[in-house]
């Protein structure tokens, strides 16, 4: 006998919630499944899941109890609100990153209006950095690096999926970009340092890059590479937008002042109160 899709979600929401797992998960699964909305998912409570719905849930539910994120089970992860491809390649797409390309998209049209610029992700990863500002913004050519060709892999069907058009280079940080100035540089780089990881959640440690986590010298390195780097390719005027963990702030704005003794360096909060986003206009 088949359940319901109201008793399939109350029935894994508690074995989620009994090995303090995300409980949201089980509608996602459940919207994978049904190929429902979640609009349509509330309206069709009382609706019997197929045999296939139902072998296929328990299937999968016994993959997210195991701790793998939903996003690898059902393979993407919106962002911006667009669908992005997502694997064991590339970091999962968060809510912090979308704030900082609202706030780079903000800054940008201040700085260059409608003219066109010429912009650089920096460790893409997924591609939603690079994807999201270039649909966005409709006169910006967009290229973003990753060392990892996998990660571009992803990141290059994230473009085809969605339209974009995206120049895609492998190489170490700004190391690819060496040849050209750049109006706009945005960044999210891995910024977690190697001591906090047994505070870290096993969903995450146990399902994501190490190489898109963790960075040595306290997180610190990447952001200290860059500050040595993009001075030499920024045009006047620029912006650098990187987002940054919440106890980094003034350390990270410290590296691009003296990086960018005349810059306007900006540390901005998340949606959370938390110090998330270094801004650095170059004028």
């Amino acid at each position: 006998m088949t359940n319901t899709i109201h008793q399939a979600l109350k029935a894994l929401e508690a074995q989620l919630a009994d090995k303090q797992l995300d409980v949201n998960a089980a509608f996602l699964l459940l919207e994978h499944v049904t190929q429902k909305s979640r609009a349509s998912l509330l309206a069709d409570l009382r609706e019997t899941l197929s045999e296939h719905q139902s072998l296929q849930f328990d299937e999968l539910s016994a993959e997210l109890l195991t701790g793998k994120p939903i996003q690898h089970i059902i393979g993407e992860e919106w962002f911006y609100g667009r669908a992005f491809i997502v694997s064991k390649d590339v970091l999962i797409p968060r809510q912090e990153t979308e704030e900082l390309v609202q706030g780079a998209l903000h800054r940008s049209a201040k700085l260059f209006g409608n003219n066109p610029i010429q912009v650089a992700d920096i460790g893409t990863g997924s591609g939603a950095i690079a994807v999201t500002f270039q649909l966005e913004y409709s006169n910006a050519h967009v290229t973003a690096t990753d060392i990892s060709e996998a990660a571009l892999t992803v990141a290059r069907r994230n473009a085809e999926r969605n339209h974009a058009k995206v120049t895609f280079l492998q190489g170490d940080l700004a190391q690819p970009l060496a040849n050209d100035k750049w109006d706009v540089v945005l960044s999210n780089p891995p910024y977690i340092g190697l001591d906090e990881a047994s505070s870290m959640s096993s969903t995450v440690l146990d399902h994501e890059p190490h190489n898109a986590l963790f960075a040595d010298e306290n997180g610190l390195v990447l952001y200290r590479k860059l500050a040595e780097t993009l001075p030499s390719i920024m045009k006047k005027p620029g912006l650098i937008g990187l987002e940054i963990g919440y106890l980094q702030g003034e350390s990270v704005k410290q590296l691009f002042q003296n990086a960018f003794p005349k810059g306007e360096i900006e540390l901005v909060q998340d949606m959370n109160g938390k110090d998330r986003m270094i801004f650095c206009e170059i004028r």
